[in-house]
């Protein structure tokens, strides 16, 4: 087990503890709690981690030692917790309905759903709530595809046993974005509806032939398919990886190096950005105080180790391609910051 799985599941017992701590505690001390909720995906992909790792960094249990003398550095009575769900879709669903307090979301659809484009367009005017915390790091197209079954392009999926994950999710969006550019279409392939964690096992069990997973490498569940000489990584590249980035600003060209799973070499691909979001209407004093405390530099190590995508989650990077608000508290947390640095 390596040392940032082991820090996150670490971090994911601490928040569960801390959760029946005060659950048990007196009324007195619960009052002065918040309960603050991450939206994330499945256990088998990035967010999970990421939002665990987010929420470790946020929450400020009460009782506990100031920041000063070496305690937690997060929101004081803030206790925050990672939530799987169907991905990015409904977590923006659920941060604009109030169901979650906030979530992680794929910069093209928080972009889609404050505009009203794309899936949001029957209702253009429902996301202009959502409002970003931070731009936090780049999500990677991975294509897998079953080892030794005639797979070497993406024009290859044709006739084969393909998942786009499930409707609601970022990554089927991206995913039929894609394939139309590759001028494939659904008739074209046996389409299977499966989340990422049934996907991996339907795959090991010879039971599918392809998927795609947008999330951060390396991917626990991806390496272990990888560790198992069981996969190849499709590159999306050249002129179709151009068409596709023209088309949708969203996508970056990325490179999955060699060495992020076990006997792959670098795979070119595709990459669109993670951004922590959350509703308008979240109180300025919470929304400055997660934002400070995400940002506060004796947690900079726990985003360090704790996930191999948290040494990307940087403060420089924080405004980049927010292409809606930044909600005021985070707002005036990043201009008190850069006033002090100028």
């Amino acid at each position: 087990m390596s040392l940032g799985i082991s820090l996150t599941k670490r971090a994911s017992k601490l928040i569960l503890a801390l959760f029946a701590l005060v659950l048990f505690s007196s009324p007195l001390i619960a009052q002065d709690v918040t309960f603050f909720r991450i939206g994330t995906g499945a256990t088998s992909g990035t967010y999970f981690p990421i939002g665990t790792l987010i929420g470790s960094t946020i929450t400020g249990p009460p009782g506990s030692r100031p920041c000063a003398d070496g305690g937690s550095c997060g929101v004081p009575g803030l206790i925050a917790a990672a939530q799987t769900t169907r991905g990015s879709v409904a977590n923006i669903k659920a941060v604009l309905a109030g169901q979650l307090e906030s979530a992680l979301a794929q910069s093209d659809l928080v972009y889609a759903a404050y505009y009203g484009t794309g899936l949001f367009e029957k209702t253009p005017t429902a996301g202009k709530s959502l409002r970003v915390i931070a731009n936090l790091y780049p999500e990677d197209v991975h294509l897998i595809v079953r080892k030794n079954i005639g797979i070497a392009t993406v024009s290859d999926l044709k006739g084969k046993r393909v998942s786009i994950d499930l409707p609601g999710s970022g990554t089927r969006q991206n995913a039929k974005n894609i394939l139309k550019a590759y001028g494939i279409k659904e008739q074209d392939y046996v389409p299977v509806e499966a989340n990422s964690d049934k996907a991996l096992s339907l795959l090991r069990k010879g039971e599918l032939d392809a998927f795609f997973f947008i999330a951060g490498y390396p991917v626990v569940a991806v390496a272990e398919l990888a560790d198992a000489d069981l996969i190849e990584l499709l590159p999306i590249e050249g002129s179709k990886a151009n068409e596709i980035i023209n088309l949708y600003e969203f996508f970056s060209a990325s490179t999955i190096p060699e060495g992020a799973y076990k006997g792959l070499g670098a795979v070119q691909t595709l990459a669109v950005s993670t951004q922590w979001i959350v509703n308008s209407k979240l109180s300025d004093d919470i929304a400055y105080g997660v934002t400070s405390s995400l940002w506060h530099p004796s947690n900079r190590a726990l985003l360090d180790s704790g996930h191999s995508k948290g040494k990307l989650i940087l403060y420089e990077t924080a405004r980049k391609g927010v292409g809606i608000p930044i909600h005021p508290g985070a707002t005036k947390f990043y201009r008190q910051r850069d006033e002090k640095e100028e």
